[in-house]
């Protein structure tokens, strides 16, 4: 019997599918957490990821998936499938390290889940009525490969999409768990070089002008919303102190939770950088320097269900209070679209925030792998019971049949 035929008994079926994909997700266990570790010991940076992309693509040849490394124009992007349903669960895999610190923010653990997930529910694919489709997504720190995928069309026949992020601490519900839009930015202001001490009013100092911007963005900050985060560094400031700056160039990113919001601030942070123009004499221009994130929406179908599988898996999951921000991801441009989820899974043990030495150490421990086989479970059990469960799986699929063709292009360009 299949979904297809959806009767009480599919559903009360459940339970024996679920015990099937825990069976093949542990079964894989020691070769999913050597590929944890393998990617982990290999950091590679944004769209350089050649090492890990085939790793996990070799992984899902071998469990029969059609697969192919160098997708929707990026070389290091990965799409595999398996099987022919009409519900299609697009999961994903994150792989890109950070400069430096490598594996810093545990992308070796999502890519396991990942592929965890996958293979688990490629062991029910034919009873649930499914597709299961993975795609390997390269430089979510920088350069937004799931924006450039989405515009590629990746997610035009999903009908859900899921992955999860490793985090210190504890677990944190599903649908407590957020992330803020993010744009970032490159400021160049151009002046004129002088002798500091000959001819100083011969100069046009391209460093006063980003000394008076970034000044006017900290006095900025008290009118912002409680929300809005701004950050910058100069990136190139002057080389020596008796030659006036000719040239400066400062790095931004302005996030918000809400795309509204981010462009109101964006547009007051930018008319800063334009007063330092102005009062220094100098010329500026400013480029946007990787897609922009849009802030998470978490599928409430799918987030309970997420929820629900790591307690039947003995990890508790606490909401906070005001709930919890994981920073920003190009997961939000495709939750815009695409009913998805992308919750985190606490390492536990780990008390290191992201984006440090002692959490990129934290990744590659018997908690970092507990997270990582766990969080495969619970993707697989999530989706299966959206797939098997028939009113949310008619929900699901005429929310997909309604959704106009190109949609997932249209929302990445805007």
């Amino acid at each position: 019997m299949t979904i297809t035929e959806t009767t009480t008994a599919t559903y009360e079926g459940l339970g024996d599918l679920k015990q099937r994909i825990a069976d093949t997700i542990r079964a894989a266990e020691s070769r999913l957490i050597e590929i944890s570790h393998d990617i982990h010991d290999h950091p590679e940076t944004a769209f350089q990821e050649h090492h890990a992309a085939e790793v996990v693509a070799g992984a899902l040849r071998e469990a029969g998936f059609e697969t192919a490394v160098g997708v929707y124009g990026l070389e290091t992007a990965i799409e595999a499938s398996y099987g022919s349903g009409d519900f299609v669960v697009t999961l994903c895999s994150e792989y890109d390290a950070l400069p430096v610190i490598g594996h810093g923010c545990g992308h070796n653990i999502i890519a396991t889940a990942g592929l965890g997930a996958a293979l688990g529910l490629a062991a029910i694919a034919d009873e649930a009525g499914i597709t299961v489709k993975l795609l390997g997504t390269p430089a979510e720190e920088h350069g937004g490969g799931k924006v450039l995928m989405l515009e590629a069309g990746a997610w035009e026949d999903a009908t859900v999409s899921l992955m999860v992020h490793g985090a210190p601490g504890i677990d944190i519900r599903c649908d407590n768990f957020t992330s803020q839009a993010v744009d970032r930015f490159r400021i160049t202001y151009t002046g004129k070089a002088a002798h500091a001490a000959a001819a100083p009013t011969s100069g046009v100092n391209a460093l006063d002008a980003a000394t008076i911007a970034l000044t006017s963005v900290g006095l900025l900050r008290q009118q912002l919303g409680s929300g809005v985060r701004v950050a910058a560094v100069i990136a190139e400031g002057g080389e020596v102190t008796n030659i006036i700056p000719a040239h400066t160039v400062i790095e931004l990113e302005v996030r918000a939770f809400d795309l509204d919001e981010l462009t109101d601030a964006r547009r007051r942070v930018l008319a800063c950088f334009e007063a330092g123009a102005i009062a220094s004499g100098c010329t500026w221009e400013y480029v946007r320097t990787q897609p922009r994130y849009a802030n998470l929406k978490q599928e409430p179908l799918l987030s309970g269900a997420w929820n629900d599988a790591l307690a039947e898996l003995g990890r508790e999951t606490v909401a906070l209070p005001g709930g919890a921000t994981g920073g920003s991801t190009d997961m939000g441009n495709v939750s815009q679209v695409v009913p998805s989820i992308h919750p985190a899974i606490a390492v536990h043990g780990s008390s290191a925030p992201p984006h440090t030495v002692q959490f990129a150490a934290d990744a590659a421990t018997p908690a970092a792998d507990r997270a990582a086989i766990d969080a495969a479970i619970g993707l697989a059990w999530a989706a299966a019971t959206a797939a098997l469960t028939p009113s949310v799986r008619d929900q699901l699929l005429a929310r997909q049949a309604a959704r106009p063709a190109g949609a997932t292009r249209i929302a990445a360009e805007e």
